[in-house]
């Protein structure tokens, strides 16, 4: 059979009415079967079995999905019904076996493998259909129930033939078969019927014979995940939407609203039953339709189907039919019914309705008396604890204990993914100043689902979100997502690990972590995680963080990091902010968290002198590094003579060299312009290189110079104005100088264009007759 087929669901429906058979056996994990009452428990379908593991190497997660046509539940249902012994035979579902890839499993069932590609398009071509779903419809859901079974043969041998299967594939079907071979030598002569995918029955047929098991075959032993590891399934309600291929699932079949109407009312009723769903959508959207519109929509699918060879209107058909009778623009993406796969951007709004409408917008529900994973429970205890209402605006003061629980619990929740509720404000730094927080509801659309889901994580809720915040971590690297971007996400880990709650510090989180700023390649990123794990560390009392030693070692791993990079980092130009910043923080370490750090403050010191002395850093680096020595207490003296150096060598490289200087020593600086040291200032000295500067390099070199000096507030930038009034004797408002009529760097164009004027005039002579005249 095909998963998620009326037709075949019907085939299984009459053997087993025909049969009577002793045992139905299932392709679905056999670490079910000791809890297949709980499928029967009367669910509202659709549902899923959700799977997952985890150990150190690998995390998995899988959902078998059980819809109403779905023939797997059809096995199940009325197996059970007629006193069969029924179980499931596959591996579980996080078995290696699903995983040979080196990609966690995404979907268990894929029917879009390479290995019956070629066979599928000889049949599309052969049949004049444009897809594998328009393929399957014309040959079983809408022909004649007539020699069904006979033609699901015939298909399945054709894509599968003597094809070796892959070794996962391998192995689910040895292990099947042994499940096979112990129903036959226990079925006393009654049939046995075993349901699986068709790419698996050819296989199983030949691995089991058509005669009874031997005598001896035991029933195999369920796998228990390895030691140290964790697993488990449960189940889960599910929607049409999941099951939809166009939303994503590759191994069901499309719009899966009007196979529910094919398997509750036959063929015809389906067709016009999805006319009336899409023309009821497009109408409840405004998009117009007309009685004519819906007449012609029916008579070209009436056409198309007898055109095609239906013998009634299928799904393709019909939504053919409708956008033809609707659509008289062209087109910029093909309908994606002609395909499979996600709807494209730019698809045309109704035909995204159409696409909808047939999706349908069922969402199953599971039973009161449903187990449930210890986390739901837990969830339920904390909300009620804390006086968290679904719907209503939730107030923290997180001053108060008490609004600190209901933060932490309402974080957890989101690092989680558990809808409900969406933070509107609060701090967002370890060192913002800011003490509420407000909560505002939110849709709370699969929320049940993802409770059960993130019980993989853990029984109690500031377990779980530890441990899928050190899963963020982790995969963070593996992801191959630019150092930027890395860094983004684990400065987001860290600060939502701080959110969450102190228990959600765990040594793992923050060992992994430490470990993966290790790995990052950019400065400007590592120095993005060490602003927020020392901010966190130094300040974040609210939090009850401050001076954690969990996050000690954070702060070392990005200090020692930031260093290393630094001293390798060569050419490039202009002013990098992110490295400045990197620097900056790093001072700050070894300022306030000195006795944290594995790297001695003198050998950082003196990688800053290298980099400030290595004419292949780039100039903003360097004057950084120059900075950040001045900072800390040595090479002032230096300040002159390199800035002096400079401006003889590169000028224009002065004003990248300022701001990195700036950066890191403003305070130093500023503060040594109002000295009446037996040296020149720093600011003294630029004073005469920009006055020495020519009119062409002062230009070229402007931008920069007022990029560096912006790193001084106004009260500093007055305090070197004055400066520069007293050295030139000159009485009045340093404020003033400040305040320009125009853009500082409009004037000094308009100052060189008139110097080239003058120079133009004088050459010619035009300046002295005008001056005579």
């Amino acid at each position: 059979m095909r998963h998620h087929s009326p037709a075949c669901a019907r085939l299984v429906a009459r053997a087993i009415e025909t049969l009577r058979p002793a045992h139905v056996l299932v392709e679905g994990p056999a670490d079910m079967n000791a809890r297949l009452d709980e499928l029967l428990l009367g669910h509202e379908l659709p549902i899923a079995v959700f799977s997952h593991y985890r150990d150190e190497k690998r995390t998995a997660t899988s959902w078998t999905p059980l819809c109403d046509y779905s023939p797997e539940w059809v096995a199940l249902s009325r197996g059970h019904a007629v006193g069969a012994r029924v179980r499931f035979i596959d591996l579980p579902a996080w078995h290696p076996a699903f995983v040979e890839r080196a990609e966690p499993l995404a979907n268990r069932f894929a029917d879009t493998e390479a290995r019956y590609t070629e066979a599928t398009r000889r049949l599309c071509e052969r049949f004049g259909s444009d897809t594998v779903d328009a393929l399957w419809d014309r040959l079983f859901e809408v022909a004649e129930p007539q020699g069904l079974a006979q033609r699901l043969d015939a298909y399945f041998d054709v894509l599968r033939g003597d094809a070796r299967a892959e070794p996962g594939d391998r192995a689910r079907e040895e292990y099947m078969a042994c499940w096979i071979r112990a129903a036959l030598a226990r079925a006393e002569g009654r049939p046995v019927l075993v349901v699986t995918g068709g790419f698996h029955t050819p296989a199983l047929r030949t691995m089991t014979g058509t005669g009874a098991g031997s005598a001896s075959a035991p029933w195999p032993e369920v796998p228990e995940p390895p030691a140290g590891a964790l697993g488990g399934s449960f189940l889960v309600p599910y929607s049409f939407r999941q099951l939809d291929s166009f939303a994503g699932y590759e191994s069901g079949m499309p719009s899966p609203g009007y196979y529910q109407l094919l398997w509750e009312r036959g063929a015809v009723a389906a067709a016009d039953g999805l006319l009336r769903q899409v023309v009821g959508r497009l109408r409840g959207r405004r998009i117009a339709v007309s009685t004519a519109d819906l007449i012609a929509a029916r008579s070209l699918a009436e056409g198309l189907a007898a055109m095609r060879g239906h013998p009634v209107r299928s799904r393709t058909d019909v939504l053919d039919g409708v956008a033809g009778a609707l659509i008289s623009e062209a087109l910029e993406q093909p309908l994606p019914w002609s395909g499979r796969g996600t709807l494209s951007a730019g698809t045309d709004p109704a035909v995204v309705e159409m696409v909808a409408a047939s999706t349908g917008d069922r969402t199953g529900r599971l039973h009161p008396a449903t187990p449930a994973p210890p986390l739901v429970h837990h969830v339920a205890a904390q909300l009620a604890r804390c006086a968290v209402v679904p719907g209503r605006t939730v107030t923290n003061d997180l001053t108060d204990p008490e609004g600190l629980l209901r933060s932490q619990v309402l974080h957890r929740l989101r690092v989680l993914g558990i809808a409900g509720h969406v933070r509107e404000s609060g701090p967002m730094t370890g060192a913002d100043p800011v003490f509420t927080e407000r909560w505002e509801p939110a849709p709370a659309h699969g929320r049940e689902a993802a409770l059960i889901e993130a019980g993989a994580y853990g029984a109690r809720l500031d377990e779980a979100a530890a441990v899928a915040l050190a899963e963020r971590a982790r995969s963070a690297s593996a992801s191959g997502a630019p150092p930027d971007a890395e860094a983004g996400v684990l400065s987001g880990v860290l600060f939502d690990a701080v959110l969450c709650g102190a228990d959600a510090l765990s040594a793992e989180l923050l060992g992994t972590l430490a470990s993966r700023v290790g790995a990052v390649a950019g400065l400007g990123p590592t120095g993005e995680v060490l602003a927020t794990a020392l901010h966190l560390w130094r300040h974040d009392r609210v939090y009850g963080v401050a001076g954690d030693p969990l996050l000690a070692g954070v702060v070392d791993e990005a200090v020692g990091r930031v260093f290393w990079l630094a001293e390798g980092l060569h050419g490039g130009s202009g002013v990098d902010p992110g490295r400045l910043r990197a620097l900056a923080v790093a001072r700050d370490a070894l300022r306030h968290a000195d006795d944290l750090l594995t790297l001695p403050r003198a050998a950082a010191v003196d990688t800053a002198r290298r980099i400030a002395a290595d004419p292949a850093a780039p100039a903003d680096l360097r004057g950084a590094a120059l900075g950040l020595r001045w900072s800390l207490g040595c090479g002032s003296e230096e300040a002159v003579g390199r800035a002096r150096s400079l401006a003889a060598v590169a000028p224009h490289e002065l004003g990248d060299w300022l701001a990195g200087l700036f950066a890191l020593a403003r305070e130093e600086v500023a503060g040594d312009a109002g000295t009446d040291a037996a040296g020149p200032s720093l600011v003294d000295a630029l004073d005469d290189i920009v006055t020495a500067l020519t009119g062409g390099d002062f230009l070229a070199g402007l931008p920069a110079l007022r990029q560096a000096f912006a790193f001084f507030p106004p009260r500093e930038r007055e305090r070197i104005a004055e400066r520069l009034l007293e050295r030139r004797h000159r009485h009045g408002s340093a404020r003033s100088l400040l305040r320009t009529s125009a853009d500082p760097l409009e004037l000094a164009r308009a100052r060189a264009l008139e110097e080239n004027v003058s120079r133009l005039l004088d050459r010619y002579g035009l300046h002295t007759r005008q001056a005579a005249r």
